[in-house]
């Protein structure tokens, strides 16, 4: 089993970690629309972590956008590359969420992070991180809240209400099944915020978590599984 090392020149502190976050979030784009819904392909990111072993699997799951059919997966196994720091997590998984991807042979399309893009506290979480590393459109889908205020959605599937900072809209609360909690979805790269929404919904016609991250949730952990089984 290959394990994926820390880059040479990836920040060690919390100060080299933030300059970077300053620096990549000049280069978002927020002024396209992104893919259409429903074509091409969309590859579902996630990782699970083992930190007695100082280890983390990322998980790339590629599904057809249309039928939401699984094309191709791909995993990658490394050593957990930034200590644990609210609003610098990207730090701690992206190399090894990189090899995933780099792993791919179909195109990966649309990427969809278990996490934030700019519903962030300097406006770069990890599905623009990645986004920008990657020049690929990108959004994020988190399962909970962070710092931003929000009203409650309404209850009917589709309704949604704004993530607020400082009065800005950063994201949206959008509830992906009527009567359960909502997802909590904001632009990444390269993606408008009712196109992040319209995928959320696509990729999300059964359960409250769409197919993207409930695949590669899956993957990720059954990866870990067998790194540890092989250590």
């Amino acid at each position: 089993m290959t394990i994926i090392g820390i880059p040479a020149g990836w920040p060690a502190d919390e100060d080299a970690a933030r300059a970077v976050q300053r620096e990549l979030r000049g280069r978002i784009v927020l002024d396209e629309a992104g893919p259409a819904v429903g074509e091409g392909h969309v590859t579902g990111l996630d990782v699970a972590y083992d930190d007695e072993r100082d280890l983390v699997a990322a998980a790339a799951v590629v599904l057809d956008a249309r039928t939401l059919d699984v094309v191709e997966e791909a995993t990658a196994v490394g050593r957990v590359s930034f200590p644990y720091v609210p609003g610098l997590l990207a730090f701690r998984e992206i190399p090894t969420v990189l090899a995933a991807l780099g792993s791919l042979i179909a195109d990966p399309g649309l990427l969809v992070c278990d996490g934030y893009g700019i519903a962030h506290p300097r406006r770069f979480g990890l599905a623009s991180h990645l986004g920008v590393l990657t020049g690929r459109p990108s959004i994020g889908i988190a399962k909970n809240p962070f710092t931003f205020t929000h009203d409650q959605p309404g209850p009917e599937r589709g309704a949604f209400s704004a993530l607020l900072a400082d009065g800005e809209e950063v994201g949206r609360a959008l509830r992906t099944q009527a009567g359960v909690k909502p997802v909590f979805v904001s632009v990444g790269h390269r993606v408008s915020l009712a196109g992040s929404c319209a995928h959320t919904l696509h990729l999300a016609p059964r359960y409250r978590i769409p197919e993207t991250t409930r695949h590669a949730d899956s993957l990720c952990r059954r990866a870990l599984r067998e790194a540890l089984g092989n250590t």
